[in-house]
């Protein structure tokens, strides 16, 4: 994965060019913090490499205009985050002691480590902390209390500041302490950061009304991932695309032989389900008609291009093949709103990455010719950074399974714990 560097991440956020957000979404816009003690709910669970340096820091990067509105305003910040998941209590890997310095580089304030995020030490840092300043505390999930969202837990949590914001979208759909139910403590003080605004308003700008043709790629490796997100994109979209392991349930529920693809069986009702909806309702559902297949889940297999519905018995599909890349990317590219939500193949080995970047390229041409373009997260977000195209689309979220739930349809737990 790309490693970020901050000059140009940022070029990302501009405190001034904020999208236009719905009447309740309450941000920091809406405050001033002078002497107030922002307690900010950020996603700084970013990856690491085995010496502990950030391969990746943009939801990091992300997050820096809200800290610097509030710090800009005469405020000090305390974040709280999560990283990794930890099973037992603190590990060393997933300390955050180790972003205290490119957080340092990117806000250009200092920045105080509490070695616990509840306690004495985190208690007394926060009393002392002065206005201009950040402090960051240890990982969240050292406690169990965390991921239960324990209220004892959220309470001690609020001690720390005057102030409640949530600006981490990527755990939005989470009923955690830090994200759900320590707003609760904060009466009206309390709002979104510009990474929760940005994330829910483009997220809206494909829900409401979205710029015709509208196409939705979804890839992924099962139908069951995803079931939600398709039946919900029905009355949404003009045209569906599927990609990706959840293809081959659809091509063998449709009686055609998938040699060792990726097949949940269960599904297949399912699948068949979905094609008669999707006529039912005057959508274009498309499907990959030919893969590159594989003799082994491996960079160096042999390979092999091959219809769908009959893949040679010991071969699996592994990515899109090219007459599905060409139908595929035509569409994309005649659309005018585009929701990207999963590979269309196993892209991080790059004898199959060639469907993705493919898709990745045509969603990019869309965007260039002034089309609306919004990456869901996850693995799609990876594939962008990877082939160097996030400055080429309208937005990359920063959740992927919380932008997911909310284009299910679901209410995100951060999100009414702000807005009631």
């Amino acid at each position: 994965m790309k490693n970020f560097k901050g000059e140009n991440t940022l070029n990302k956020f501009d405190l001034n060019s904020q999208p236009k957000i719905n009447s309740k979404m309450i941000t920091v816009n809406d405050f001033n913090f002078n002497n107030e003690k922002a307690l900010i709910r950020v996603d700084f669970n970013v990856p690491l490499d085995a010496d502990f340096n950030i391969t990746d820091d943009s939801r990091i990067a992300a997050t820096i205009p809200t800290i610097k509105k509030i710090l800009n305003d005469g405020g000090a910040c305390i974040l709280m985050s999560h990283l990794g998941r930890p099973k037992e209590g603190p590990v060393e890997k997933y300390s955050l002691k180790h972003i205290v310095n490119r957080v340092s580089e990117l806000t250009g304030a200092k920045v105080n480590f509490a070695a616990d995020c509840i306690g004495e030490e985190a208690t007394q840092l926060a009393a002392n902390l002065p206005m201009g300043e950040i402090l960051l505390l240890e990982n969240l999930r050292f406690y169990k209390e965390e991921e239960k969202g324990d209220a004892a837990f959220a309470e001690k949590l609020s001690k720390l500041g005057t102030f409640y914001v949530n600006d981490a979208f990527g755990t939005a759909h989470r009923a955690h302490a830090s994200t759900a139910i320590v707003a609760e403590f904060f009466g009206s003080k309390k709002c979104f950061g510009f990474v929760m605004a940005n994330e829910i308003a483009n997220a809206q700008k494909v829900l409401n009304n979205p710029s015709r043709p509208f196409t939705a790629i979804v890839g992924g490796a099962k139908v069951s991932d995803k079931l939600l997100i398709i039946e919900n994109l029905m009355n949404l979209a003009d045209n569906i695309i599927i990609g990706g392991g959840m293809a081959y349930t659809f091509a063998k529920a449709m009686g055609g032989n998938i040699g060792n693809s990726l097949c949940e069986d269960d599904r297949m009702p399912l699948a068949l389900e979905l094609i008669e909806k999707a006529k039912a309702k005057g959508i274009q559902l498309l499907l990959p008609e030919d893969s590159v297949v594989a003799d082994k889940f491996a960079n160096d297999a042999n390979t092999a291009i091959e219809n769908n519905m009959n893949i040679t018995n010991g071969y699996m599909g592994l990515d899109i093949g090219p007459k599905a890349t060409d139908v595929f990317c035509e569409v994309i590219k005649n659309s005018k709103s585009v929701l990207w939500n999963g590979p269309m193949g196993v892209f991080e080995m790059s004898s199959f990455e060639a469907g993705t970047k493919a898709v990745a390229n045509a969603v990019a041409a869309v965007t260039s010719n002034g089309g609306f373009s919004l990456i869901g997260g996850g693995d799609s977000a990876a594939a962008i950074h990877k082939f160097e195209l996030a400055d080429k689309v309208s937005y990359v979220s920063t959740g992927g399974g919380a932008l997911l739930e909310y284009f299910e349809g679901k209410e995100l737990p951060g999100v009414k714990a702000i807005t009631g």
